[in-house]
């Protein structure tokens, strides 16, 4: 059976959510005429950074769902913004506040929650933010920019006492759950190996000079505490990603679910100690920062045994492994299991015989709802921040092992690379000096 690797579990303490008293819901009257007070029978009041593609999504889940009220939408795109107003005006019957800085959000007292989908370099400087001023955190994925970050948020949400849900919806799916929970009492025996694999066709994204940023948008705004680096026309929509200021490329975008249910089903909360990849740009000649193609092996030696967590990805690739698109594939001594977001899992023992498998796609509601319920009944959050650091530090770990092209030797509990200056300044970033966002414990730049 597998062996939960328990010892290096971080565990984000919790405590039994507080009803709002009459002066908190006499403020959120101000922010969302009609709405009650947060506690039993009355919704969660919302406020929705980044209403984009992923973050479209969440407004009309939460929008329709009947125990959360959107009181806020904040975006520093005009358009963008307006937009995504007018559909939550549209979904609700009432006007949310509009509004370019997150600030004001966090700063109302009558918002209990916040839901970050923006660009990668603000998930951790606004979750913390909101931590601060006591919201409770939906952040998208990966929870964090560097592996830095990501401690910081886990350490912020244990001091406050709040519940932090990370978007790797995976771990709210039924089917997923009764996946990995055979996986864990030794369907295929002792699972020692888990892959997972990214391959799609993405976009060459051209070559681009500096330009002026478009009216509607705020780019200071949107920089954030990101060093300040002039607008490019093939950074804004959703092609930032490819830029190391601002994203984790492929790994941290479509990759880390997929890495985050490979290291799920092995059972570990923990690090690796030890990282090789190969890869690079094969493909794309354009001025995206990441590589198109990595191969990346993760080997953990905790509880005795070591376990191979496999992960790679082809983002020029028109064809599919195992007949998924992204998916993953379990190996244990007594079978194997693939398993794949939108058609369930098959599980299979020796000589390729099938023994169980189960069909079914995901959708966001039911991790929509674990955050609510995470919210209303003080119950632990399917993807809390700790799990989020760990599976986020694969996609990072991934990054720079490819980057540096040589195998990297972490200490998992310390989070630091044994002897290797080169590697050890990769795990925080450059901030910009002075900004408000800039995370407490980074003021400094590494």
């Amino acid at each position: 059976m597998t062996n939960r690797l328990a010892s290096f579990a971080l565990q984000s303490s919790r405590r039994q959510f507080l009803e709002r008293t009459a002066a908190a819901a006499g403020a959120m009257a101000l922010a969302a005429p009609s709405l009650g007070a947060t506690g039993a029978g009355n919704r969660v009041v919302l406020g929705l950074i980044g209403p984009g593609g992923m973050g479209m999504h969440h407004l009309r889940a939460f929008a329709g769902n009947p125990d959360a009220a959107v009181a806020y939408i904040c975006d520093p795109d005009e358009n963008r913004r307006r937009a995504a107003a007018a559909e939550c005006e549209k979904l609700c019957g009432r006007p949310p506040r509009a509004v370019a800085d997150m600030r004001r959000v966090f700063e109302d007292r009558a918002v209990d929650a916040v839901v970050i989908a923006t660009p990668d370099h603000w998930h951790t400087p606004a979750a913390l933010l909101a931590l601060a001023a006591g919201k409770h955190v939906y952040v998208e994925k990966p929870c964090s920019h560097n592996i830095r970050e990501g401690r910081l948020l886990v350490q912020a949400a244990s001091r406050a006492s709040r519940v932090v849900q990370v978007g790797t919806q995976g771990r709210s799916n039924e089917t997923a759950r009764r996946g990995i929970e055979l996986l864990h009492r030794g369907a295929i025996g002792e699972v020692l190996v888990a892959k997972a694999w990214n391959s799609q066709r993405r976009a060459n994204i051209g070559h681009v000079q500096p330009s002026d940023p478009p009216p509607h948008l705020d780019f200071d705004l949107w920089l954030g505490p990101a060093p300040a680096t002039p607008y490019r026309s093939n950074l804004l929509p959703s092609t930032w990603r490819w830029f190391a200021d601002f994203g984790c490329g492929d790994a941290g975008n479509d990759g880390v679910h997929e890495l985050d249910i490979a290291r799920w089903g092995l059972g570990i909360d923990a690090h690796p100690n030890t990282i090789a990849a190969l890869g690079g740009k094969y493909v794309f000649d354009d001025d995206q920062q990441f590589p198109d193609t990595q191969y990346v092996v993760f080997e953990y030696e905790a509880a005795g045994r070591k376990r191979q967590l496999i992960y790679e990805h082809r983002i020029w690739s028109p064809y599919v492994q195992e007949g998924l698109e992204n998916g993953n594939a379990f190996y244990g001594t007594e079978g194997m299991m693939i398993f794949g977001k939108q058609t369930g899992w098959r599980m299979e023992g020796p000589q390729n015989k099938l023994i169980q498998e189960l069909r079914g796609s995901w959708s966001l509601d039911p991790h929509h709802r674990n955050f609510l319920d995470a919210i209303r009944n003080g119950i632990a959050p399917h993807a809390g921040a700790a799990t989020g650091h760990f599976s986020a530090a694969l996609a990072h770990l991934a990054n720079l092992a490819t980057r540096l092209g040589r195998t990297l030797r972490l200490d998992p509990l310390a989070e630091r690379f044994a002897g290797d200056t080169e590697a050890n300044a990769s795990l925080a970033r450059t901030y910009r000096q002075g900004h408000w966002a800039v995370p407490p414990g980074l003021r400094r730049t590494p």
